[in-house]
Order: C-alpha cells, then sequence, then structure tokens
C-alpha cells in the first residue's frame, strides 16, 4: 500500500511518530542524549513555530503532540527537528549511517475533547506502558511529564557544530559556552483546554498522570515483573536491534466517534482524488501555471514530468 497524503487542514492537531533506522535503541535514554532532544525540539519551534503539547522520546521511536499551522509549516519543522537529531545523536552514541528508518508520520487527532486527551494519555504512558519505569516522571529520556505536572518550561542544549568544525579547521580550542547554548519554550495547552487556567490544567494532567501509575502498579502485582528500570535502560547497547518489534497499520485519523472519523475519511477521499487529477496533468507537462490552480489548497506537488535535453546534445 502507498503512503498516504499528507492531508493537514489549517492549524490540525496531530500525532507525528519518527523511527530510528531498523529500531535500533539509537535514542538511547541516557541524560546526554535527553538533553540534546529538547535543545533540538526547542530549536525547531523557535525557527518553525509550532504548539507542541506534550513528547515523548524512547529508545527507538518518539512521539510529538502538537499543533502546525499548515502541512508547510510542519514539513519545515521535522525536517529541521529530525536533520539535527541525527547529527547530534550520531556523535552521542557513535553512529555514523543514517538515523531514522523512514519518514515521520502525523495522524490527525479530532477536535473532539475525548480524542485529545486519549492521545495525551497515550503520549505519557510511554515508558510505564512497557514496563520500563514505574512513573512517567522516571523515565530517563525526554519527556514532557514533569514539564507539563509542574507548569515548567522545556529547556535543552544545542551545539552549534559550525562553530567547532571551523574551529577545528583553524586548530581552536573552544570552551563549552563557545558553541552550546540553552533553548527553551513553553508547552502548549491541548486545544479542547485552552479555556481553561493553568491551575486547572495542572490538576487535570496531575489526575492523567496518577491514573497511569496506579494502572502500572496493578499490572506489575498481577505479573509479578518488576520494570526495567534506570540502571538497566543505561546499559543499553544504543546500536542493538530488537530481535521483533509491533508493526501495525496506522488510523488515519484519531477520534472518539465512528461519525467523525467517518466525516474525515470523507475529507481525506475528496483531497485525494482532486490531487490525483491534478498531478495526472500536472505530469503530462503543459501548462504549469494553469495547472497549479487545481492542486487542492494545503497539498505539495508531485514530481515533475522528465525534461529532455536538446537533440543532438552531448552525453
Amino acid at each position: 500500500m502507498g503512503r498516504r497524503l499528507r492531508f493537514h487542514p489549517p492549524n490540525s492537531l496531530v500525532e507525528v511518530t519518527c523511527r530510528t533506522l531498523q529500531g535500533r535503541f539509537l535514542l538511547k535514554p541516557t541524560p546526554i542524549v535527553a538533553d540534546l532532544c529538547r535543545g533540538a525540539l526547542a530549536r525547531a519551534v523557535r525557527l518553525y513555530p509550532v504548539e507542541v503539547h506534550a513528547f515523548v522520546f524512547l529508545g527507538n521511536h518518539y512521539h510529538l503532540l502538537l499543533t502546525a499551522p499548515s502541512a508547510a509549516r510542519l514539513s519545515a519543522f521535522m525536517n529541521h527537528l529530525n536533520s539535527k537529531l541525527a547529527r547530534e545523536i550520531g556523535h552521542a552514541v557513535g553512529w555514523r549511517e543514517k538515523v531514522w528508518g523512514r519518514r515521520y508520520q502525523a495522524i490527525a487527532v479530532s477536535e473532539e475533547p475525548a480524542a485529545q486527551v486519549e492521545r495525551l494519555l497515550y503520549v505519557l504512558r510511554h515508558g510505564c506502558k512497557e514496563n520500563l519505569v514505574l512513573r512517567p516522571e522516571d523515565w530517563p529520556g525526554a519527556s514532557a511529564a514533569r514539564n507539563l505536572r509542574r507548569g515548567e518550561p522545556v529547556s535543552g542544549s544545542w551545539v552549534d557544530r559550525t562553530a567547532v568544525y571551523r574551529a577545528g579547521r583553524k586548530g581552536v580550542q573552544l570552551d563549552r559556552k563557545d558553541f552550546v547554548s540553552t533553548e527553551s519554550f513553553e508547552l502548549a495547552p491541548l486545544p479542547c483546554w485552552r479555556d481553561l487556567s493553568p491551575e486547572d490544567r495542572r490538576a487535570r494532567i496531575t489526575s492523567l498522570i496518577e491514573s497511569i501509575e496506579a494502572d502500572t502498579r496493578q499490572r506489575i502485582q498481577a505479573s509479578g515483573t518488576e520494570p526495567l528500570g534506570r540502571a538497566r535502560l543505561g546499559r543499553q547497547d544504543p546500536h542493538q536491534a530488537p530481535a521483533r518489534f509491533a508493526r501495525r497499520p496506522a488510523p488515519a485519523v484519531h477520534a472518539a466517534s465512528k461519525f467523525v472519523r467517518n466525516a474525515w475519511r470523507r475529507a481525506y477521499r475528496h483531497f485525494a482524488d482532486a490531487h490525483r487529477l491534478a498531478s495526472t496533468r500536472f505530469r503530462r507537462g503543459t501548462g504549469f501555471e494553469r495547472l497549479l490552480v487545481l492542486f487542492p489548497e494545503g497539498s505539495f506537488l508531485p514530481p515533475g514530468p522528465f525534461v529532455s535535453g536538446l537533440e543532438g546534445a552531448p552525453g
């Protein structure tokens, strides 16, 4: 099955997932990697403004819950974030090959409060649901759980690799302050919680986290299996790949009701049909300016037609 078109109505809430190559544990949850992840995320938010509501970086993938004004902004934001993360993760764990297995996946979340809170709960559960830690705030990797609960900004380190490279070329010794700066950003409330006071939002976050902790304790008691814990996570080989990991078809949209889910599917089919028709005509290569207006708003152009060289040209 081909990859879905990037259908992103303006100011949509999406859950973004990105996985490492072959599921390798390149995002090893150490303090250094966590700091770099937060710094790269903060810089991307500043350069390509989006509203980040929650995030968590696991060993071999990460999730973001965010609102972006357009598909173009989301694409630019993710391009910057993943590019910087790949460079820094490579330095941190000694990995010289590609870091990401494929392009990020962004799944829309409906405007229903139940759907938005459910996706926030899903992001917060990570680390606990895999039986790695007892509490969301115990996760040693980059996570928004503590910041959401306390209402604190997210901050991390940004490494200026250009400055490091130029100093190396000149044989100049740099202090850390010469090429490392701190980036920070504020987490945005869920769209359905915008009208709540900061105190009410923190109370709801605390309630969600406490429910996760209670579920985790019950599961541990039922199974008799203790969480893996920080120490064993720290000894994990970042170059290792799991023997197998689950692959499930991604939903078209995260919605709380069948009615909203079906409405979204109809909207996507209408968007895809219009894009397919415009793409077919575009690839024929005539009247480009006139054909551009056929594409639905918020879409990316397909690859263009082949342009042949002049007859008799060398090569």
